[in-house]
């Protein structure tokens, strides 16, 4: 029944849905919709690298600052923190460079460096790396100990076990809620109108919507492209999970004991010439 009113409905309008799919407008908003996600992002996940590592160390002063950012912009709803943003230039209206409480090197008007585009991507990518953060951390924490104590032995430098040794394997936590976040951020960034910022895509389709009068038509448009990104996104997702969890998911003993490696290596055991735990030490 559902299938069928949606088929049969007048009210729906689905000659205006195809008038407008493709209208450029439309395919404007979604451009700029996807830059924002896609900025707000590389944003969020520097930020929140960052402030893991930070509250991870042992300096007190970089715990304190990691711990009151994820305080601040995890505690206040992502519209309010985009108003603010956006009201910066009334706050500030002028910004410089030089010595504090001293003479000033270089002024910029605020406007015009924190206009409506960077004003979106500071907002949706500081309080995202706020949230990314807690995931980045709990991803590092993920990993054993012994791999800290083990690259030590060997005469590892802390940073360098960092990144060759503890982030690749902690990626297999990281990656599903990221996907997530990235999905919840493609949809949050219709949220920029409090900068405000009109060129994404629900803002121009409610305008559009608006001036016909005919705003369900337009919203069926603006859900059609939001269910097409996601879906892209998840496709997405799957493969990089799949590509971060090898050796660590499965249940089937013979699967498990040939993940990971090549496909030659594969055939080679498939074509039984070979003994199935290609580790196996035998003594003649």
């Amino acid at each position: 029944m559902l299938v069928n009113s949606l088929l049969t409905n007048p009210n729906y309008r689905w000659d205006v849905v195809g008038q407008y799919l493709f209208d450029p407008r439309v395919v404007a908003g979604v451009g700029w919709t996807l830059l924002l996600t896609l900025g707000a992002m590389v944003i969020g996940i520097v930020l929140a690298v960052a402030s893991a590592v930070m509250r991870m160390g042992t300096n007190p002063v970089l715990r304190a600052v990691s711990t009151v950012y994820i305080w601040f912009f995890r505690g206040t709803p992502v519209y309010t923190q985009l108003v603010f943003w956006g009201l910066l230039s009334v706050l500030y209206p002028r910004l410089s460079l030089g010595i504090p409480f001293g003479p000033e090197f270089f002024v910029f008007t605020t406007a015009d460096v924190v206009n409506a585009t960077v004003a979106a991507l500071l907002g949706l990518g500081l309080n995202e790396g706020a949230y990314l953060s807690e995931i980045v951390r709990s991803g590092l924490n993920a990993v054993d100990d012994g791999q800290w104590e083990a690259a030590s032995a060997l005469g590892m430098r802390r940073s360098t076990t960092l990144w060759r040794i503890i982030v690749p394997q902690a990626m297999r936590v990281i990656v599903p809620p990221t996907g997530n976040e990235t999905i919840s951020m493609l949809k949050t960034t219709s949220l920029v109108l409090a900068v405000p910022f009109t060129l994404e895509l629900t803002f121009v389709t409610n305008a559009i919507g608006n001036q016909n009068f005919l705003p369900i038509p337009l919203l069926i448009v603006a859900a059609i492209y939001y269910l097409v990104i996601t879906s892209v996104l998840m496709v997405g997702q799957h493969y990089l999970e799949a590509y971060y969890g090898r050796g660590f998911d499965g249940n089937d003993s013979a699967t498990a004991s040939t993940r990971g490696m090549s496909r030659k290596q594969q055939a080679i055991l498939a074509a039984r010439t070979t003994h199935a735990d290609p580790y196996l030490d035998v003594t003649p």
